[in-house]
């Protein structure tokens, strides 16, 4: 079997979920089990003790968080729950382009406060939607530099204190270490093939560094991780 090359992003690799035709039952699957993979891999605990609480902690009223390219939602609904157990009154919006991930997101447990939108963040910023706190999870590699560089514009003008894109660190150890420990989740799944085309697709932080606006910096939370961050009184 060929190697992945992972010495420069494949641009050209797409996802099978990402496929309008893909089987609806392995992609209801596997957006459900995002749930269990985002907590083993994705740091969002590490990422809101260090970055989403302190900008929450300046606000003197209830606040408000935006998940872009939200899924199946529970990053978002992880981030509102921490958020309440530290004592914030906080109501939070994730959106998604894809109808299928909302359909997801939308028949998993409630939770008070969050809602569900089908549109994309250009639409938000032109309405003058703002939040206190603008996050993705896994969004940063399905994008083009433009559309990258364009997300994170609408991030700056729709978040009034913090804005934080997470994402994988492209490495050849991140890809060997997911394709041994995905493998007990991804029966009837995309996990497997689609979780290392998603590291082949991904950035490492120094091209990253290179993609981000002016005002933004990249950061490694955790193995594997990187940030874009952007703080709107920097």
């Amino acid at each position: 079997m060929n190697r992945p090359r992972l010495a420069r992003r494949d641009d050209d690799l797409r996802e099978l979920m990402d496929d309008p035709a893909c089987d609806p039952e392995r992609l209801r699957r596997t957006l459900e089990r995002f749930g269990v993979v985002n907590r083993l891999i994705a740091a969002w605990g590490t990422v809101y003790r260090n970055r989403v609480r302190p900008a929450l902690a300046t606000a003197t009223g209830p606040v408000r968080l935006l998940d872009i390219g939200c899924g199946g939602g529970d990053v978002l609904r992880g981030l509102v729950a921490r958020a309440r157990a530290d004592g914030f009154s906080v109501s939070a919006v994730g959106i998604d382009p894809d109808a299928r991930s909302l359909a997801v997101a939308r028949a998993a447990h409630p939770v008070r406060g969050v809602e569900f939108r089908q549109v994309d963040s250009a639409a938000l910023a032109a309405a003058g939607e703002r939040f206190d706190v603008v996050v993705s999870s896994h969004v940063v590699h399905h994008l083009s530099r433009n559309e990258l560089q364009g997300v994170l514009r609408d991030s700056e003008r729709l978040a009034t204190r913090l804005a934080v894109h997470s994402d994988i660190a492209r490495s050849r150890l991140a890809y060997a270490a997911y394709a041994i420990g995905i493998t007990p989740l991804a029966p009837g799944t995309f996990l497997r093939t689609d979780g290392l085309r998603s590291i082949r697709r991904s950035w490492t932080a120094e091209e990253l560094a290179e993609v981000v606006p002016t005002g933004w910096r990249v950061e490694r939370p955790a193995p594997f991780r990187l940030l874009a961050v952007h703080e709107a009184d920097a």
